[in-house]
């Protein structure tokens, strides 16, 4: 089985570019060892460019901002998108193409793999360029990776989560822009 770790999001929009810090961050933070292949990525806004990619593997984890009117800031939902609550809305995000269109989109040529949702309610999307996240994203980050580490020890039973740095959020935040670059590079490996 290959398992996708995908973050979506604009980094230069403060909480607007978490789905993109937090793959930053889980990559450099944990290591994974398991019997199936865990690829972790930074969709950046790439949207329908990663279908390519996405259709490759069995299992995606997407994390990415999302709206809902009942939530507060920084609350996590985990959810299949398959089943997507109806109180969830990815209206309004910063991202050149919306992540549900692109979903939407996949599914409706039925090329779609198994796809589950780690979605944060940002508190801070503006227009000033800032890498700067609000404290509802930084406290979120713990309960991200609560809900990341569970599922995938969900498909691999016997997958080893080890913690090989220990790093903040925050840290990498101001950081992602130079591992994007470095990331879009080697997107011809696909």
């Amino acid at each position: 089985m290959r398992i996708l770790v995908l973050g979506i999001g604009n980094i230069l929009f403060g909480d607007e570019g978490v789905g993109a810090h937090f793959a930053h961050y889980i990559d450099e933070k944990y290591d994974f060892k398991s019997q199936h292949e865990i690829k972790i990525i930074d969709g950046g806004t790439l949207a329908h460019q990663l279908i390519p990619m996405i259709v490759d593997f069995d299992e995606v984890v997407l994390i990415d901002c999302i709206e809902n009117e009942e939530g507060e800031f920084g609350d996590v939902f985990f959810f299949d998108f398959a089943n997507m609550p109806p109180m969830i809305s990815w209206q309004g995000s910063a991202h050149e193409v919306e992540t549900l269109q692109t979903l939407e989109m996949m599914r409706t040529h039925g090329d779609i793999p198994s796809i589950q949702i780690i979605g944060v309610i940002p508190r801070r999307i503006g227009s000033d360029p800032t890498f700067t996240l609000s404290q509802e994203i930084i406290q979120a980050t713990k309960t991200m990776e609560q809900v990341l580490c569970k599922h995938l020890q969900t498909l691999d039973p016997h997958c080893q989560i080890t913690v090989r740095n220990h790093i903040h959020i925050q840290d990498i935040a101001q950081v992602s822009f130079k591992r994007s670059m470095r990331h879009e590079m080697r997107c011809d490996d696909f």
